[in-house]
Formats: structure tokens, sequence, C-alpha cells
């Protein structure tokens, strides 16, 4: 790089690796933060240290959180015999946005894959089946992607729970609201057929 400096293609390159950042658009990111170094640069280093050190997994659900047990599990209010299960913090964050879900969760870190040798130990599932019993579980609601990882892995989990003595549901799938017919993909159709119900 003309002018440039080891340190400054090292950061480039870690900056590369981010999802939704390939070279180009690390190389004008980096740029940025460098042209704006006090502004930007200094806050967002010290933030990085700061939660490289503190964040963790919740030795719970395997959400984000600064101590052993996240803030979620941690609230009695949320004990509301309920659990959800997701594939990933991100999804987690995604149902608190739509602050529609009261209970706990349970992140499973990734699916059920033969190809990559992804088993139940590997996703905390035999865990997740601990904390229905241990937590008088009465219902555990499957959230996982339509893809045929996720409901592979929702099937398992189901059988895995047959005997437990619980409600195992999922979210809906099919058309959202406010979409078109005509723009929709023909699984998503599909499953909205399937899921139908009395008007």
């Amino acid at each position: 790089m003309p002018g440039g400096r080891d340190e400054i293609e090292a950061l480039i390159a870690l900056m590369a690796r981010l999802p939704g950042l390939g070279p180009r658009s690390a190389r004008r990111a980096v740029l940025h933060l460098i042209r704006k170094r006090a502004a930007v640069m200094a806050p967002l280093a010290a933030a990085m240290a700061h939660v490289a050190e503190t964040a963790r997994e919740c030795a719970r659900c395997g959400n984000i959180a600064v101590g052993e047990i996240c803030e979620i599990c941690e609230d009695p209010a949320r004990a509301t015999g309920e659990i959800c299960v997701v594939e990933d913090v991100a999804d987690l964050w995604a149902m608190e946005r739509g602050q529609a879900f009261k209970g706990r969760y349970h992140v499973l870190g990734g699916v059920l894959s033969a190809l990559d040798a992804v088993g139940p130990e590997d996703l905390g599932i035999p865990r997740l089946l601990d904390r229905v019993d241990a937590e008088g579980v009465r219902e555990v609601i499957l959230a996982l992607n339509a893809t045929v990882e996720g409901q592979t892995t929702a099937h398992y989990i189901a059988e895995a729970l047959e005997s437990a003595g619980v409600s195992v549901t999922s979210l809906a799938q099919g058309v959202p609201i406010g979409g078109e017919l005509d723009y929709l993909d023909d699984g998503t159709i599909q499953a909205a057929l399937r899921a139908r119900r009395a008007f």
C-alpha cells in the first residue's frame, strides 16, 4: 500500500474478516477511522477493548452477558415457564426487538449439520433438556430458521422433548404483514397455505 505501514495493512486485513466487509470496504472503513481518529477511532478502540474484557457467553442460555448469567436469565419476571430456542444471539436480539416474547431463551450457537460434523452436544441441546427439567418449563418455542438444517434441528429437539411433558411449538411461517403474493417465493407461499387458519 503506497505510503502505508504494515500495521495499517494488518488492520485492513482484520476488518476484512468481519461479516459484510470485503477488502475494499475494509480499506474505506480503516481510512475513515484514521481520518476521524479522535472522534471515532479512539472511542471505538476503547469500547472494543472494554467489550473484549467483559463480554462472555451466559452460562445458562448462551446469550452475550457481562457476568456469568445474562440479564434475561436473572430477571425473575422472565420466569414464565416458556423457553424460546434460537440459532444464535442475533436471532435472540431480533426477538427482543419485537418485545412480544416475555420468557427466557436458549441459544444453540448453530444448527445440526452432518456435513460440518455438528452434533447435539456441540449445540448444547443436552443443556436445553436439563433446563426444561430444572426450570419447570411448560412450553418450548422453536424459533429456528426455515432452512433444511434449521428444520432438522427443530425436529431433533421436538423428538428429544417428547417424554418431557412440555408443549413444543414453532413460529408461524408464511405471508409477512404488508407482503404481496406476487413478490413471495414459492416456499413461503406453500408454508402459508399449510399454516392457514379460520378467518
